[in-house]
């Protein structure tokens, strides 16, 4: 029997911006500069030697895999200097050497060449490294400890960990003008709250990465921290404080708008972006860590598949 269907189409998006992954890459990168800037301004050459070696180190684990893969050498498209880049904006000034190896390995090689390449991860690098860094030598990376010799002209406990410890009182402490100007200890790119809205706003504007998933991450973090703050106003902090202290920002434009690993329809955009502010907060109020940003996004990326299966009818039918 001869099939009679001429065509078949499956559901939309078919739409495509032109761009490249190189242009993609490029751009974050550019925009990245501008909360990176600052961190070097502050924290001199140990954060430049940080961010440095992250991505010179990024670039020669792809190559290597490349080799060892026997595939074209990808470094030009410069998504492993993307992923270097955004894993030391979140690590502080005074990360050994060795962690920063250990760390982009894992990001690039466990992260994204073992899944077949970009495109192909099913969690976003910088976060599946980050987390293993986490639980291995969590140490390493707390910002109390880790910051405790410099003295910028502010409060350089780390505002996630004061509050976890001593509640509203320590919360009140920081001023939002303060958190948005990056007057706070955390990673060398985290911190400064403008530059990183201005550079996700950029890519943002050029298409590089949808509003949905930023725009619902931070909505998802300020509705659920004004319930606690409405519950318990005496032991949880104001939603604010939420939205500019910690990887809350860098989350929302640099960490959960991984492409791969985050939905392409509007719907799902939106619930998993609410997912992971949502989460983020619960683990921050109720859970064991101070910061819920890393788990909160690696777990929206594991249900990612499930959520992106939620579209809109189909309009007509196929006969």
């Amino acid at each position: 029997m001869i099939n009679q269907k001429k065509l078949l189409v499956s559901h939309a998006p078919f739409v495509h911006y032109g761009s490249s992954i190189s242009e993609r890459s490029y751009n974050i990168i550019l925009a990245a500069l501008l909360a990176v800037i600052p961190g070097f301004m502050r924290y001199g050459a140990p954060a430049v030697g940080v961010v440095a070696l992250s991505i010179s180190t990024a670039i020669i684990w792809e190559v290597l895999m490349n080799f060892a893969t026997k595939r074209t050498i990808s470094v030009g498209n410069g998504n492993a200097a993307v992923i270097g880049m955004i894993f030391a904006m979140m690590l502080p000034a005074t990360t050994p050497w060795w962690i920063i190896i250990i760390g982009t390995f894992l990001a690039v090689v466990v992260g994204k060449e073992i899944f077949g390449g970009i495109g192909a991860n099913p969690f976003n690098p910088v976060l599946v490294s980050f987390a293993m860094i986490m639980l291995s030598w969590g140490d390493l990376i707390d910002f109390n400890a880790a910051l405790i010799h410099y003295d910028l002209g502010f409060n350089m406990a780390y505002p996630l960990i004061a509050a976890k410890q001593l509640g509203t009182m320590a919360a009140d402490t920081y001023s939002i003008r303060d958190l948005i100007l990056g007057l706070q200890s955390g990673g060398i790119g985290s911190t400064f709250g403008i530059g990183i809205i201005v550079g996700g706003l950029y890519l943002i504007i050029r298409g590089f990465i949808r509003w949905e998933i930023s725009i619902s991450f931070l909505l998802g973090i300020f509705i659920t921290a004004s319930i606690f703050k409405y519950v318990q106003p005496n032991v949880y902090a104001c939603p604010f404080f939420h939205l500019f202290t910690g990887y809350t920002l860098i989350g929302a434009f640099y960490l959960a708008t991984e492409d791969s690993s985050s939905p392409a329809n509007f719907i799902p955009m939106i619930i998993y972006g609410a997912g992971c502010g949502i989460m983020t907060v619960l683990i921050r109020n109720i859970g064991a860590y101070v910061d819920g940003v890393v788990f909160a996004v690696l777990l929206m990326n594991l249900i990612n598949p499930i959520i992106d299966k939620i579209r809109p009818r189909a309009l007509g039918k196929v006969k």
